[in-house]
């Protein structure tokens, strides 16, 4: 008789083999690392436009969140128009905070610039928290979920539209940056300020472009992780903020699909990490969890650790000689 085991939204069945519960994992990363992704791109973005590793990007997506939850909540909105509404209000918070807290700034030290984003940071969780609470949230069920199986590889209607929806959003970010005036634009910024101002192109409206998309795929992740987890809170976007610029610098900080790969690959290890107790159990290797899910975090931070030391451009990054 066929019973299943659930452990943080985990569910693998028992008579399944080995490379099954693998892959079962694998696709529970593929959903966690779409967050992941979505969120590093905001970091490689702006890294690749004025160098700023923007620690406040964790805390929009945040934002994305609440706002998710607001306009579902108490204006009834539905799934697509709450991802549209939370993208726009995001993205025009993401360029205020350029605007106020990073231009005046912009031609100080890197340290500077640090330390003012990690200001920013405090100041947009607490200040959420004042007006909110701290409290977790419950998130409305705005999108019936429905279970699919491919053999015994359990998918549910909520893993596709987020991995979905994510892909698109990418994609369409792909579109923005190779085809379109503001996407060259944003390229020959990032390759020398200077020689694109003389160009006539109009910097600061393109690094407030770069914070507008930026921010509106890291609201999109918020409302996602909303709906897929019903749970939210203001200190929600530290952890996976992090971990989503540890996948930026792993794919190479400023190239956008080793942004993308490294949210994925993030997102695998952490579930298969998470799942390995019961798999291991499942096929009798262990008789009592080790509790590896409490090393699923630490996981990353060793990865950025082996990333700097090894190869510290990253897959994709590429050598740059400071300007004096």
């Amino acid at each position: 008789m066929e019973s299943a085991l659930c452990s943080d939204s985990i569910c693998i069945k028992k008579e399944t083999n080995f490379m099954e519960q693998v892959l079962q994992q694998a696709v529970n990363g593929l959903t966690l690392g779409s967050v992941y992704a979505l969120i590093a791109l905001g970091y490689t973005m702006v890294y690749g436009i004025i160098k700023l590793i923007n620690f406040a990007h964790g805390d929009i997506y945040m934002l994305g969140a609440y706002i998710g939850f607001v306009v579902t909540t108490f204006w009834n909105f539905s799934f697509v128009p709450a991802l549209v509404t939370a993208m726009c209000i995001c993205s025009l918070l993401g360029v205020c905070i350029e605007k106020i807290a990073y231009k005046p700034l912009r031609d100080s030290s890197r340290i500077t610039l640090l330390i003012t984003a990690i200001g920013v940071s405090l100041f947009i969780e607490y200040t959420t928290m004042f007006f909110a609470s701290a409290r977790v949230r419950t998130f409305p069920d705005v999108l019936k979920d429905r279970t699919f199986f491919l053999g015994d590889i359990r998918i549910t209607m909520q893993q596709m539209a987020l991995i979905g929806i994510a892909i698109l959003l990418m994609l369409l970010l792909q579109y923005i940056v190779h085809k379109t005036r503001v996407g060259k634009a944003m390229r020959a910024v990032s390759i020398d300020r200077d020689a694109a101002q003389l160009m006539g192109i109009k910097v600061d409206k393109t690094i407030s472009y770069t914070f507008a998309i930026g921010s509106a795929l890291a609201g999109a992740g918020g409302v996602l992780v909303g709906v897929y987890y019903n749970s939210i809170n203001p200190l929600m976007g530290i952890l996976p903020g992090l971990k989503a610029f540890v996948a930026a610098v792993f794919g190479g900080i400023g190239s956008i699909p080793g942004a993308v790969l490294g949210g994925f690959i993030i997102g695998i290890c952490e579930s298969i990490i998470k799942g390995l107790d019961i798999i291991l159990i499942q096929q009798g290797i262990l008789s009592s969890p080790l509790e590896l899910a409490t090393f699923s975090d630490a996981f990353t931070f060793v990865l950025l650790i082996v990333i700097l030391v090894f190869k510290p451009t990253g897959l994709f990054g590429e050598k740059a000689t400071q300007k004096v």
